[in-house]
């Protein structure tokens, strides 16, 4: 995908494209005045250099804030989305939500500029609160879970439970969080609700994730930590961790992953065309592979 961001002063491969068309265009029009030239020749040739021209003059860049727990689906799919519509993806990675200078509400509030975000659910409603976001412009995209890993080769302890988790956590001598939604939530609920937080406190790690930090399961894969919790999309292809599964729903938070047009997006039809590829049928299969659940057709 196209994530160069265009450099001031700098004239764009497309802008130059298109003015060397149209003084193709202009000299070709003198010669297909010819009488000798075939009026079905003259009606092709419009044709195509109406086609060739709107498909130019439409193209877009398109600015993308995404955070990690969508992003192996957007990156899987974004080529597809570019090739089909001449539009490019310029992507800009960072948390949903947490204290992160890079987290997505820091960057939109701090006046970056983004065409799109695609993040927790959470992060929107932080964005709507704060009048960061276009009114009506959300679309779910996935359904997400908190899961568990540890390093490859240890012992898979029992999590499918309340008590089973509790035990484990208890049990852990290390502990890693991310710095985004899931990790939020495990330290400020979930973990009070079990009983534990207290407990757990001292042996607790928080991760920063991309684009300046890493995946949790990266600091299990290094044995820097026992266990740790993150979206199940984050934790299943990181080497050197096995995924143990899923945190019980009692302490499962409902978690969507949404796609939505910050208040100043300047390519609103291209941002939305991006969105309605993400949330089609046809994208189901990358969404459940990349370790999230695709949403019911609506």
């Amino acid at each position: 995908m196209g994530t160069v961001k265009p450099v001031a002063g700098v004239v764009d491969v497309q802008t130059l494209w298109t003015s060397a068309f149209f003084r193709w265009t202009l000299a070709a029009s003198l010669w297909v005045q010819e009488p000798a030239v075939p009026q079905a020749f003259i009606r092709v040739f419009v044709f195509f250099a109406v086609v060739l021209v709107c498909g130019a003059a439409s193209a877009a860049d398109i600015k993308v804030l995404i955070s990690a727990g969508f992003f192996k689906v957007y990156s899987d799919l974004g080529p597809s989305f570019e090739k089909s519509t001449g539009h490019k993806l310029v992507t800009t990675r960072g948390p949903s939500v947490g204290d992160s200078p890079e987290a997505i509400p820091a960057r939109l509030a701090r006046g970056e500029e983004a065409d799109v975000v695609i993040m927790d659910g959470v992060g929107i409603d932080l964005l709507d609160q704060r009048a960061l976001s276009r009114p009506g412009s959300r679309v779910p995209l996935a359904e997400s879970f908190i899961g568990m890993v540890v390093r490859s080769g240890e012992p898979k302890p029992d999590i499918s439970t309340v008590d089973g988790l509790r035990k484990t956590l208890l049990a852990a001598k290390s502990i890693a969080y991310s710095d985004s939604s899931s990790g939020t939530y495990l330290s400020t609920i979930g973990f009070k609700k079990l009983g534990v937080a207290d407990e757990v406190a001292g042996k607790s790690r928080k991760v920063r994730g991309p684009p300046s930090g890493e995946p949790v399961a990266a600091v299990v894969a290094r044995g820097e930590a026992e266990i740790g919790f993150q979206q199940v999309a984050e934790l299943i292809n990181v080497p050197g961790t096995d995924f143990v599964g899923t945190v019980p729903s009692d302490v499962q938070p409902p978690t969507l992953f949404e796609g939505a047009l910050p208040k100043d997006s300047r390519q609103v039809d291209a941002a939305q065309a991006l969105l309605r590829f993400l949330s089609s049928p046809e994208a189901a299969g990358v969404i459940t592979k990349a370790g999230l659940k695709p949403l019911a057709p609506r």
